[in-house]
C-alpha cells in the first residue's frame, strides 16, 4: 500500500534530482518507491477491472471479473 508520506517522499526526490542531482542511495530509494508505485496502482486498477458487469442485448449480466480475470465465485 502506498502511503502519502511515499509520494511525498517520490516528489521530493524528483525534485532532488533536477536541483542537484541523487547519490546512489537515493536514486535506488527513488527507484524501489516508483516500482512499489507502479505495483499498487496496478493492482487497484485490477482490482476494478475485475468489478465490471456488461448487460447484453439479451438482458443476461456477464461478470468479466469472473470470465477474464481469473475471480473466482465466493
Amino acid at each position: 500500500m502506498i502511503t502519502q508520506e511515499m509520494i511525498d517522499r517520490i516528489n521530493e526526490l524528483y525534485h532532488k534530482s533536477q536541483d542537484t542531482g541523487l547519490s546512489e542511495e537515493e536514486a535506488a530509494e527513488q527507484k524501489e518507491l516508483r516500482r512499489k508505485y507502479i505495483e499498487a496502482i496496478r493492482v487497484n486498477m485490477r482490482a476494478n477491472l475485475n468489478r465490471i458487469s456488461i448487460q447484453e442485448k439479451d438482458g443476461t449480466v456477464t461478470d468479466l471479473g469472473k470470465k477474464f480475470g481469473g475471480v473466482k465465485e465466493v
